[in-house]
């Protein structure tokens, strides 16, 4: 995909997000976080809780774990909560934004805002990505 800058601001997210999700609960030890990361090569877990698998409690991320290494905690005492959410017609300029407001790294891609089922993440890596590309 080739943008312009002009394309950059009215791009969708859902043009740019990672589609799924892997997630763990709240109660998922960080060394198991680690291993679903590094198994799977993502930079980010979504955590739930309790039993709920429709709205996301809050996001783990590589750098969350970082700060955690000589702890025994778990995803939910390190996750980033709430999460901060986007939908897929959002444009990646809106998205930045918000990340830059809430100094987040990856931000939860839903359907729409009446649903918070979580369909993909959109990470800083994904912007750069999209902004590399441009002419």
């Amino acid at each position: 995909m080739t943008t312009t800058q002009p394309q950059l601001m009215t791009l969708p997210v859902g043009e740019a997000m990672t589609p799924g999700i892997i997630t763990c609960s709240r109660s998922t030890p960080l060394r198991t976080v680690a291993t679903m990361m590094a198994k799977h090569r993502v930079h980010s877990i979504v955590v739930f809780d309790r039993g709920d698998n429709i709205a996301p409690w809050g996001v783990v991320s590589d750098l969350d774990l970082v700060d955690a290494i000589d702890t025994d905690g778990t995803a939910g005492s390190v996750a980033g909560s709430p999460v901060v959410t986007v939908t897929v017609d959002d444009t990646l300029s809106h998205a930045a934004q918000l990340m830059r407001e809430h100094a987040t790294s990856h931000l939860i891609v839903v359907t729409d805002e009446a649903s918070p089922l979580p369909i993909g993440v959109l990470s800083t890596l994904d912007v750069a990505r999209v902004f590399s590309e441009l002419d």
